[in-house]
């Protein structure tokens, strides 16, 4: 399994590696601010269901040690959401705070992902071992709050895409499936107790 992190962890920086040789090279299009916003804020949603995925393929493949990657999988959708924002408040708008906040006003997609952030934001910085001690019970249920953060992301997202659909309905199905296991899971739960 070590060697499985290792793999995963370094799987995990290409998208930003990528994508930082496609804008030094000139090789993200005639918007490079909006292929970054689009190509960051895509792998952060990736990495929030990759890591909902994990609990379900521990369970339906009998593989306890995948637990131990959601922690990983988590942060990497941290991180690529934290370059999603700063390219927006960054690049996109460098710091003109009066703008942003019209944005986050005006718009609600622009709500709904800074909803997602501020709601991915305790996970991240909640997600050490000795944090889960000091929480205890608390912790689990502070973390439940990735349910809520997924569903805010992906409508997020199907909200920003102006014309064509099928990709945020994809991410959406993606999620209705994932969070529907984990209902139907609790719910055999609570008919057998």
């Amino acid at each position: 399994m070590r060697r499985f992190k290792a793999v995963l962890f370094v799987a995990g920086l290409l998208p930003a590696a990528w994508l930082a040789w496609a804008a030094a090279s000139g090789g993200l299009g005639a918007n490079p601010i909006e292929a970054l916003a689009k190509e960051t804020g895509q792998w952060a949603l990736r990495f929030l269901l990759l890591t909902l995925a994990v609990t379900p393929l521990r369970r339906l493949l009998r593989r306890p040690a995948l637990g131990s990657i959601r922690r990983m999988l988590g942060l990497y959708t941290f991180f690529y959401a934290c370059l999603h924002l700063a390219n927006y408040v960054v690049l996109d708008l460098f710091f003109r705070w009066e703008e942003i906040l019209a944005d986050v006003v005006e718009k609600p997609f622009m709500l709904l992902g800074l909803t997602t952030y501020l709601l991915l934001l305790p996970l991240a910085l909640t997600s050490t071992r000795g944090w889960q001690r000091r929480l205890g019970r608390r912790w689990v249920q502070l973390h439940r709050l990735v349910y809520v953060a997924g569903i805010t992301a992906t409508i997020h997202f199907l909200w920003a895409v102006k014309a064509d659909l099928r990709e945020p309905l994809v991410y959406a199905a993606l999620l209705a499936l994932l969070l529907g296991y984990r209902l139907q899971q609790r719910l055999r739960a609570a008919g057998g107790a």
